[in-house]
């Protein structure tokens, strides 16, 4: 493809491709910002790309890349350079948090497992490791269905059991 008839083609698309990077950044200038750099990259290698291909895919998906490119540099830039004497590196972007309630929760969670009948407790764990239920099914050798009900029943023993211990129905969405 030559360069004319690759400039007529881009400029053919040039209305979708910025509404595409408007969609994408939320914002005219940006948009307006993404596109160029985007035709400057088509046009930079516009020998990578195979006529018998979709023009616009290509080109679509090197605005994507570009737009996810900036966004992740970004994120990686929001820490800051403190200038003054002891020279801190000052990072805004992340918080520590306390794992502390997670943890209690955990264990609490581990603990009512723990009281579940042996039949309960053992098709739920082995679920809850990643197991489908033909897998337990063949392992423990009992029925499909069984053994979709007893993890039902262990779940549903486990909301009971931590939501009378916290007196909450926030506790369903975790179980």
């Amino acid at each position: 493809m030559t360069k004319i008839e690759f400039s007529h083609k881009f400029l053919q698309l040039e209305p979708k491709l910025l509404a595409f990077a408007q969609s994408l950044t939320k914002d005219q200038e940006a948009a307006l910002d993404l596109y160029q750099e985007t035709a400057y990259k088509a046009f930079r290698h516009r020998d990578h790309f195979q006529p018998a291909t979709n023009l616009k895919a290509w080109l679509m998906t090197i605005m994507k890349n570009t737009f996810i490119n900036h966004y992740r540099r970004k994120k990686r830039q929001q820490t800051l350079y403190d200038h003054t004497e002891n020279d801190i590196l000052l990072n805004t972007g992340q918080t520590s948090e306390n794992s502390g309630e997670g943890k209690m929760l955990m264990e609490e969670i581990t603990t009512a497992i723990g009281q579940l009948e042996e039949h309960f407790r053992v098709p739920f764990l082995m679920q809850y490791q990643g197991f489908h239920y033909e897998e337990i099914s063949s392992a423990l050798q009992i029925p499909l269905g069984t053994v979709k009900s007893r993890i039902h029943f262990a779940r549903k023993h486990l909301r009971t059991q931590l939501q009378s211990w916290y007196q909450s129905d926030s506790i369903s969405g975790i179980i």
